[in-house]
């Protein structure tokens, strides 16, 4: 068999190419599939197909070496094709060696026709792929695909005639072969390139084959500045117990971050905002870059320490908030009248049921604490006198229970220490809400479950600024320094949310600064009487200037000595009469009349009372409240008052006749000011914001008991970054300040169990347990001495 001479094409053929090969390729695979059905055609020419795919064989070779072309296709689809023809070349190759057997050629030669004709007419192929070629090209390319006549002078050609012309995949590969000339002499396949549609198609099919998570393109893994200042973030409660402040952690985390500001920070913060470092943003900005690192790799936080599933569940469809205080009427303190008044107005609304759980003194205590030697000899005779009272300045009955816990007077610290577990009088079918009312003192030394794991949401409000007091005793820098980490360490480990008055209390963990008491109704009316007085022309105010507080020398006599001694030539005609009872009466006295001051000394009374009505300025000179219900209830009067520029007077600078001294110069001035003038009266907006219901709203929104009143159960709602995603915070990671909380509360629960510490630190001994005197005024079982009652 004679054999076209090989020829090797240039490389400068056009796009079309690609497209020829495409159409060769699938023709060939449909070969291939109607192989099998032709086997025994194929065998009856297997002698003759022997030398046809022999040189067919080579021809293939030439097409594979000369396909090497620099016209710009896509990568992806020229080097399948070319796969494709290489992947064909073996397969023909074998079919050759098999068919070319002794055995089977002798088979086929006996039946082998003596006028058989063979042809291969490959115009239609040349004509395909060399369409746009120049001639010189066109002929060299037709040298591969002419064939010289075959032995005996016979052409060998694929043709119509003979016996192969009838071969199915041959017919189906010529079909196919018209339709490509035909549609590339219109534009249709060629056209798609110029284009773009097609490899723009192609381009979205390979994105959707191989794509990868967006996320991790976009969120790059934390490095060592990111985790240590996290690390710190998350170790604030730690270090504060250790006395590190925490503008000090904050300055920390502030100068890791800073040295990741362009590569963390700013690209999340938008298109021209100012290069500046602000500490809530750098905390925003760090918490949304872990919790996007944590959402990436599908993180889900479910838990940790010290975690209660068991809280109470809400069935009757209405929830139920605890007020838990430190003192009880007839006992006239702020923790005795405060959450009273919390716990009507909470009652009022009658979306949630209220309890008040007050203590209960035995009746030599009733002695020593309640006015007047008053005493009750039962829990329901003292509940009758309270609701009585509260009735009285309300004007409404209140729909709320009143509960009691044991509790013991102390001397020293002239308060009411809780004795046994405070947490266990409230039913756990109604441990739903708490209120602390004085969270540090009724945790100093408490010795039971926590609160935070037996209620759902726990609010403290701290009314009283200890440290002051403290720093007054001996020893009393040491003190302050104990008591001020211990504060942080019980408000840290058994409430949610801490409320702080005024700024005059020390910082403490989870607390914001909000004044949520009012004022008793009835001096609200006492202040719309004197308006509608002065409207009338009548003389609301007969008399001077007057104060009025428990007298012990923290209470303000202190200073209200001292500026009136240094002063007493500057105020010689000033006279003021000063209301009160106390532990520090007879010193206050006694040191009064020893510097020749003009003080009038009575008996205490009810700031209601009316031979209190006609005075027009109230002298409060006092830096150691955290907000003084006395201040407030002046105001609501319509009198003056002239109190110390101190964070415990801020929430009441906004009203006018509110008149705020510096140094004592300037409170000499005032007072001369004060006495001199009329006081303004109040505005709605005013009267309104001095008002237990405002009081209310105030204390629902700082507390966020809204929220767990509305059953929202997402503390830490998504944060939203610039480019318009949601990143939530809580539910993807773990918060290392709940674990060292519940470390706190077990190491707390640990050292209040041990009676010998309990002492060292000032406690009253048996208040670990109530005891018999309590079990038979509360109708009470003797306590257990063993009582696993914590549940760690």
């Amino acid at each position: 068999m004679e054999k076209g001479p090989p020829q090797t094409t240039t490389a400068s053929a056009s796009a079309s190419n690609s497209s020829a090969f495409s159409f060769i390729s699938k023709g060939w695979r449909e070969v291939r599939d109607s192989a099998d059905a032709d086997l025994q055609l194929m065998k009856d020419r297997a002698n003759s197909f022997k030398n046809l795919a022999a040189s067919f064989d080579r021809e293939i070779e030439n097409l594979i070496q000369s396909a090497a072309p620099t016209f710009s296709v896509p990568a992806i689809r020229q080097s399948s094709e070319i796969d494709f023809m290489k992947k064909l070349q073996p397969k023909i190759t074998e079919f050759r060696r098999v068919y070319s057997a002794p055995e089977i050629s002798r088979k086929v030669m006996e039946k082998w026709g003596p006028r058989a004709k063979l042809g291969i007419d490959l115009s239609r192929i040349r004509s395909a792929i060399v369409a746009e070629l120049d001639e010189t090209e066109e002929e060299d390319m037709y040298g591969i695909m002419e064939f010289n006549k075959f032995r005996k002078g016979r052409r060998l050609g694929f043709t119509e005639e003979g016996q192969f012309g009838d071969w199915e995949p041959i017919r189906v590969l010529k079909t196919r072969l018209r339709e490509f000339e035909k549609k590339n002499s219109s534009g249709e396949i060629f056209g798609g390139f110029r284009n773009n549609e097609f490899v723009e198609k192609v381009k979205s099919s390979l994105k959707a084959i191989c794509k990868e998570p967006q996320e991790s393109k976009e969120v790059p893994p934390l490095d060592v500045p990111e985790l240590l200042a996290y690390l710190v973030r998350q170790s604030e409660p730690f270090l504060d117990q250790l006395g590190v402040r925490r503008d000090i952690c904050d300055k920390i985390v502030e100068s890791l971050c800073s040295k990741r500001k362009n590569q963390f920070v700013m690209p999340t913060l938008a298109e021209g905002e100012p290069l500046t470092v602000d500490s809530d943003k750098i905390n925003d900005e760090l918490d949304l870059r872990i919790a996007s690192v944590l959402q990436s790799t599908g993180h889900c936080y479910e838990g940790g320490f010290c975690t209660d599933f068991t809280k109470h569940d809400v069935s009757d469809g209405k929830r139920h908030v605890a007020i838990v205080t430190t003192a009880s009427l007839p006992w006239m303190t702020g923790t005795a009248v405060n959450p009273l008044f919390r716990a009507a107005y909470l009652a009022k609304s009658a979306k949630q049921k209220v309890t008040l759980l007050v203590p209960w003194l035995c009746r030599s205590d009733q002695e020593l604490v309640y006015p007047n030697r008053l005493t009750f000899s039962s829990p329901e005779e003292q509940e009758n006198y309270i609701r009585n009272w509260l009735e009285e300045r309300t004007g409404f009955k209140a729909d709320f229970k009143i509960s009691f816990y044991p509790g013991k007077f102390s001397k020293e610290r002239r308060s009411i220490i809780p004795a046994g577990d405070t947490s266990q009088f409230i039913p756990s079918k109604d441990a739903d809400i708490c209120i602390l009312e004085e969270p540090e003192h009724l945790n100093w030394y408490h010795h039971g479950k926590r609160w935070t794991d037996k209620f759902n949401h726990v609010v403290g409000i701290v009314h009283t600024n200890y440290l002051e007091y403290i720093k007054r005793e001996k020893n009393g820098a040491l003190q302050a320094f104990l008591v001020k980490h211990i504060n942080n360490w019980v408000t840290r480990a058994y409430c949610h949310k801490v409320l702080r008055l005024s700024a005059a209390t020390q910082d403490l963990p989870k607390s914001v600064v909000c004044n949520v008491h009012g004022v008793n109704p009835k001096f609200l009316k006492i202040g719309e009487k004197v308006a509608e007085e002065r409207e009338l022309g009548q003389q609301a105010f007969s008399k001077g200037a007057y104060f009025l507080g428990k007298m012990v020398w923290a209470k303000g006599y202190r200073e209200l000595i001292d500026l009136l001694a240094k002063h007493k030539n500057d105020l010689d005609d000033f006279k003021l009469d000063v209301y009160g009872n106390g532990e520090d009466a007879h010193e206050v006295q006694s040191t009064a009349k020893r510097l020749n001051l003009n003080l009038n000394f009575l008996k205490g009374r009810d700031h209601a009372d009316d031979s209190l009505h006609g005075y027009k300025v109230f002298i409060n000179p006092s830096v150691s409240d955290v907000l003084c219900t006395a201040t407030a209830e002046a105001l609501a009067m319509g009198k003056f008052v002239v109190c110390a520029d101190h964070p415990s007077n801020e929430f009441f600078r906004s009203f006018p006749n509110c008149l705020t001294y510096k140094t004592s110069e300037d409170f000499v001035a005032k007072v001369k000011e004060a006495l001199a003038k009329e006081p303004q009266p109040l505005t709605p907006e005013q009267i309104y914001n001095l008002s237990w219901e405002a009081a209310t709203q105030r204390f629902v929104e700082y507390s966020e008991l809204d929220r767990v009143l509305n059953n929202e159960h997402n503390p830490a709602p998504a944060k939203v970054r610039p480019n318009g995603k949601l990143i939530a915070k809580s539910p993807s990671m773990p918060n290392l300040s709940e674990m060292v909380d519940g470390g706190l509360a077990f190491a707390h629960y640990c050292l209040t169990g041990n009676e010998v510490l309990r002492l060292c630190t000032g406690a009253i001994p048996g208040t670990r347990d109530y005891d018999k005197q309590h079990c038979k005024d509360l109708h009470l079982l003797p306590p257990q001495v063993e009582n696993p009652i914590y549940g760690w």
